[in-house]
C-alpha cells in the first residue's frame, strides 16, 4: 500500500507561480513512475507531466515551456513547479505513483483568477 500526500495548492492571479509537491510513504520500494493529472469541473481527468526513476520527463503540450516536474528519490517526492499560470490551469491536482499497481493522492486545488 502506497499513501500519498500533496500540498503546495491555493489562490494565484494569472501570470504567477506554485510548486506543489507529493510525498509518498508506505510500501514504496522501486517506485518507477511519479506524475501528475488535472482535473477541472465537469471535465475529464487531464495528463499534465510524469518523471520515471532515471530521471526523464514527459509533458502534455499545453504545459510544454512552463510547468517542469521533478522528483527526490531519497525523499520520495515528486514535485510540479507551476510558472506564467493561466486561469485554464484551475483544477485540482492529483500525484499519482507506480508501484505495481496504481496510486492516486487526494488532490490540491488550484486556482488561478485575477
Amino acid at each position: 500500500q502506497v499513501q500519498l500526500v500533496e500540498s503546495g495548492g491555493g489562490l494565484v492571479q494569472p501570470g504567477g507561480s506554485l510548486n506543489l509537491s507529493c510525498a509518498a510513504s508506505g510500501s514504496i520500494f522501486d517506485i518507477n513512475v511519479m506524475g501528475w493529472y488535472r482535473q477541472a469541473p465537469g471535465k475529464e481527468r487531464e495528463y499534465v507531466a510524469h518523471i520515471i526513476s532515471g530521471g526523464r520527463t514527459n509533458y502534455a503540450d499545453s504545459m510544454k515551456g512552463r510547468f517542469t516536474i521533478s522528483r527526490d528519490n531519497a525523499k520520495n517526492m515528486v514535485y510540479l513547479q507551476m510558472n506564467n499560470l493561466k486561469p485554464e490551469d484551475t483544477a485540482v491536482y492529483l500525484c499519482y505513483v507506480v508501484n505495481n499497481r496504481l496510486y492516486w493522492g487526494q488532490g490540491t486545488q488550484v486556482t488561478v483568477s485575477s
